[in-house]
């Protein structure tokens, strides 16, 4: 097992695990071998392939669908290669995952999944099969090098979809705090729709499917890890304050380095995720052990998210802090 032993810069703040912390963090790993019922897996991390545990898990337990997949590319995943493979057969991959989903899912759970562009179109037909595919969100993820004989990739899509038509969504939970340029008064002279501080002039918008507010978590942010498509907070912040409440239950079968269930733990929600590389799975486990003393989430406070790069009033990015209106301590 491969702890990671690259040589940092004192500023450096990218989360490992040393030998120590992977031996320890190891024994608090669940692998599945017989039915489990939900009181065994909630609020825990599962090390083994999603499709040879999704049989093993209870039934219609998760409110809330996250799913980051593999992307069609072919990507090393700390030492395990996933290969782009043809459209066929990646759209038929895919399509046992969300079947191996199903039976998981209370009748008004919600789903979000990630993909790239390329990816996108192979994953809404089998979306829109088995599911009400409700919207489809494109996010700036501004990073990397520049393409010499393309645009430039810098976006990436995230479907929303339902089981049904019942189901929950929270737009006051998730509005965005911009700073207004041109602001509008009444003929009383009054802020129209939007408030005056002593720190600039800002307006609470309505989210949109278009979001220009998130970070990549990069090397001086404490969220950051090695993992090559490690999601921001912020942006996984904005899929569980939208379509959960609190203590509801949320799935991530491609768990990653965590950041579903951190995300999850700091807003009082319960949580279950699956990862195959135990390297990742000890890395979400310290991000937990973590988050419980510090549940900041870069660029949300006040019960609002800000626009990137925005401040608060103390000279940096907004955070989600335990003072906030919606702050979360465990």
């Amino acid at each position: 097992m491969a702890v990671s032993d690259k040589k940092r810069a004192p500023r450096n703040r990218t989360l490992t695990c040393t030998e120590s912390e992977m031996g320890v963090f190891s024994e608090s790993l669940l692998r599945l071998n017989e039915k489990a019922d939900i009181d065994a897996i909630q609020n825990r991390v599962i090390n083994q392939d999603f499709l040879e545990a999704s049989s093993l898990l209870p039934e219609a337990f998760v409110d809330l669908l996250i799913m980051d997949p593999p992307y069609n590319l072919t990507k090393d995943y700390n030492g395990r290669l996933f290969r782009s493979r043809h459209a066929r057969s990646y759209a038929e991959w895919f399509d046992s995952v969300i079947i191996s989903c199903i039976p998981l899912l209370r009748p008004n759970a919600s789903i979000y999944v990630c993909c790239d562009w390329k990816t996108s179109t192979l994953v809404f037909p089998v979306l829109d099969r088995h599911f009400q595919v409700r919207n489809r969100i494109t996010w700036e993820r501004d990073k990397g090098r520049g393409a010499k004989n393309n645009w430039k990739n810098n976006t990436e899509d995230i479907w929303f979809c339902t089981r049904s038509d019942a189901y929950f969504f929270d737009v006051e939970a998730v509005k965005v705090k911009r700073k207004v340029i041109a602001p509008y008064r009444t003929a009383e002279g009054s802020p129209k729709d939007w408030e005056e501080t002593e720190y600039g002039n800002y307006r609470l918008t309505h989210p949109s499917n278009l979001w220009t507010d998130i970070t990549i978590p990069f090397w001086s942010m404490p969220e950051n890890t090695d993992h090559p498509t490690q999601k921001p907070e912020k942006l996984i912040a904005k899929l569980v304050l939208a379509s959960s409440t609190e203590n509801d239950f949320i799935f991530d079968p491609f768990l990653g380095s965590g950041t579903t269930a951190v995300v999850a733990q700091k807003f009082k929600r319960r949580f279950c995720g699956v990862e195959l590389n135990r390297e990742y799975c000890c890395w979400a486990l310290k991000r937990l052990h973590l988050a419980v003393e510090n549940p900041a989430i870069q660029g949300y406070s006040d019960g609002v998210f800000w626009e990137r790069n925005s401040l608060n009033g103390q000279g940096k990015e907004a955070k989600h802090t335990t003072k906030s209106t919606q702050g979360i301590l465990l």
